[in-house]
């Protein structure tokens, strides 16, 4: 099984960050690829950056799918996600999907621990878009300027630790996910220093995509996750117009 992992950000270090945590959730003879965005930002938090995201992702998707397995979208967000689905003939799984669902598995209400006040109504945007707004206790978030994107763990470690504990205390979280792919492997990390069980989306979306894989599943061929239709095209890769203009 072969995995291609893609940040929508442009951050290498943080890259880094998402592959390391993602080569502790393989199996054995699992193997992954990591690309990192070519444009773009340093870190998604607003929806216009989420689009730009979303487009760069798709685009190295399209160049780099073949051979792989499945494909997971690194971003807590989920930039591009169904436009994904809908053009790949491989499974492809988000981080925020893949928490979600996993903390809805571990209690009946979750919050999420996130990096930047800005980035929050784009969060609850997404949560709702899947159904859960009403089992979303409360987003909390960091309120300072991040000095670096690559090192909010170690900067910011015991601040985000303290929001988590009052997002159980005050807000009655069941389960909590630390949001954002600056913040691979810190749930693994500080687990035992928490009162609830404290998610990744990394470890949550790699986990299922190998599951999704071993489903067997085949491609929609109806439907509106079916392949884009063929019609005329202009400015795509090569790639980009293979699969979605196809002409």
């Amino acid at each position: 099984m072969k995995l291609l992992v893609i940040n929508p950000n442009i951050s290498d270090d943080v890259s880094a960050l998402i592959e390391r945590e993602a080569q502790a959730s393989l199996r054995p003879g699992s193997e992954l690829s990591v690309a990192t965005a070519p444009f773009g930002v340093a870190y998604i938090e607003t929806r216009a950056e989420a689009l730009i995201g979303g487009y760069a992702t798709l685009g190295l998707a399209a160049e780099r799918y073949p051979g792989h397995d499945a494909v997971v979208v690194a971003a807590f967000g989920d930039p591009g996600l169904p436009a994904l689905r809908e053009a790949l003939p491989i499974p492809v799984v988000g981080l925020t999907e893949a928490a979600l669902m996993s903390a809805c598995q571990y209690g009946g209400r979750f919050s999420i621990i996130a990096i930047s006040q800005r980035i929050q109504a784009w969060y609850r945007e997404t949560v709702d878009s899947y159904g859960l707004g009403s089992r979303l206790a409360s987003i909390r978030a960091l309120d300072e300027p991040l000095a670096a994107i690559g090192s909010v763990q170690q900067d910011q470690g015991g601040r985000l630790i303290e929001l988590a504990e009052q997002a159980v205390r005050e807000d009655g979280a069941d389960v909590l996910i630390l949001a954002g792919a600056p913040l691979a492997g810190l749930a693994r990390q500080v687990a035992a220093e928490l009162p609830v069980p404290a998610l990744d989306g990394v470890t949550c979306a790699i986990t299922q995509a190998q599951a999704l894989v071993d489903l067997g599943r085949a491609k929609a061929t109806v439907g509106s996750y079916a392949a884009p239709p063929d019609k005329p095209h202009k400015g795509l890769s090569r790639e980009l117009a293979t699969l979605i203009g196809r002409r």
